[in-house]
């Protein structure tokens, strides 16, 4: 997971424009239709991540709240 999550959603973007393309046989849009879906895949374990670190942030932050009351 080496690219960043804004650089994963233009990709899965971009391989969606050229799975609606007229000129896709289907070989080649089930190899995109995949590589579509590991970048969404990958871009959602990204915002989980993301995710569980905020609220690791905030719980960290309302427990030192707490103990200075």
């Amino acid at each position: 997971m080496s690219k960043k999550f804004e650089d994963k959603l233009k990709n899965a973007k971009d391989i969606l424009d050229s799975l609606v393309s007229e000129d896709v046989d289907l070989d080649d849009a089930l190899k995109l239709y995949k590589d579509g879906m590991k970048n969404l895949n990958e871009a959602q374990k990204m915002l989980d991540n993301a995710k569980n670190e905020f609220e690791e942030l905030v719980q960290s932050n309302e427990a030192q709240e707490t103990r200075k009351e």
